[in-house]
């Protein structure tokens, strides 16, 4: 399967097993969706549960609190994540702090999907990647896969969860990885292993990195499209890099992280969002506080810049190959 149609299983296997699961948001009914990401549930779990709605995200995610609140489990739809932004006090005053302000008398088991990062000549509206924002916030879960078996399975994972949880797709990888040696080439998925996804239910713990390339010289801490940039930099530098795909921010595998620190000895962070205040400043924090004493070189970072999205650049601006294997190669230097 490609990521669409993984993430399109998974919602299918929700639907089918919990009659409580309902997914809507703009065009995500009859339309399918604008990456067709939820083309066909309509027409096989029928309008009541598969819906349009106005273009109102404040509202969707609105209703979607009060639907979770109320026994159900709603998967919306934000259609493109820098379209979140309205929806940003339902989700941190609202959705994020209801399980603690009752008493845990009441809940918000509610998934918020959304396409994010650049690689598609969206220009500036279309392209953010708003993860360390909402990693900040305490109560909200954050989910980021990086190939097809992982987004079905933490889809499914992020759905039955009993937390609001926002499961971040990374657009440029719906139909492909990069091919490992140039900055921009994506290939098909098709015989890929990564593309081969089961049928039916199963599911991926929220929480649980995956180390995707085992190493002794450096670790890699990625997610998203940025593990496939994280392995082609590796390929092309010949620097045995432990690559690890964290897969979710929070809840967030430091055990895996640790270990595999303080058995290189160095570090260096890799993330498609600006560098001032992105995740990898937090995890830049964790390897210094956890492993200080293992570390051979300062924690380094590979980051978007400190500008707003830059379209007529944007392939300058992703950090790719060559740029994060510059940075394997100055690291080992030291």
């Amino acid at each position: 399967m490609t990521m669409i149609e993984a993430i399109n299983d998974a919602m299918h296997v929700a639907l089918e097993q919990d009659p409580q699961v309902v997914v809507f948001g703009q065009d995500v009914g009859f339309f399918g969706g604008v990456f067709r990401a939820t083309e066909g549930l309509q027409r096989k779990h029928g309008i009541e549960r598969v819906f349009d709605t106005p273009i109102a995200e404040g509202g969707i995610v609105a209703i979607a609190v009060g639907m979770g609140a109320y026994g159900k489990r709603p998967v919306v739809e934000i259609q493109f994540a820098d379209y979140i932004y309205p929806a940003t006090d339902q989700l941190i005053s609202e959705a994020a702090r209801l399980r603690y302000r009752t008493a845990g008398e009441w809940w918000s088991p509610i998934t918020v999907r959304s396409p994010y990062g650049g690689g598609i000549f969206g220009g500036q509206t279309h392209s953010q990647s708003p993860e360390g924002i909402f990693a900040h916030v305490a109560g909200l879960k954050t989910v980021i896969p990086s190939t097809p078996y992982d987004a079905k399975g933490l889809l499914i994972a992020a759905i039955e969860d009993d937390d609001p949880v926002l499961f971040f797709e990374p657009k440029r990888l719906y139909n492909g990885p990069f091919d490992g040696h140039h900055d921009r080439p994506v290939m098909p998925w098709s015989g890929h292993p990564a593309s081969e996804v089961p049928e039916g239910h199963y599911s991926i713990p929220l929480g649980q990195a995956n180390i995707v390339r085992p190493g002794a010289d450096v670790s890699v801490l990625a997610y998203g499209t940025m593990v496939h940039v994280a392995l082609a930099a590796a390929e092309s530098t010949a620097v045995d890099a432990e690559v690890i795909d964290l897969r979710s921010l929070v809840p967030l595998d430091l055990g895996t992280i640790t270990r595999s620190v303080q058995k290189t000895g160095r570090c260096v962070v890799v993330h498609e969002a600006t560098r001032t205040c992105g995740f990898g400043a937090e995890l830049a924090a964790l390897v210094q506080e956890h492993c200080f004493f293992d570390l051979e070189a300062p924690v380094e970072r590979v980051t978007g810049w400190d500008t707003p999205y830059p379209h007529a650049f944007e392939w300058e601006y992703f950090p790719g190959p060559k740029r994060l294997g510059d940075a394997l190669k100055r690291i080992l230097e030291v």
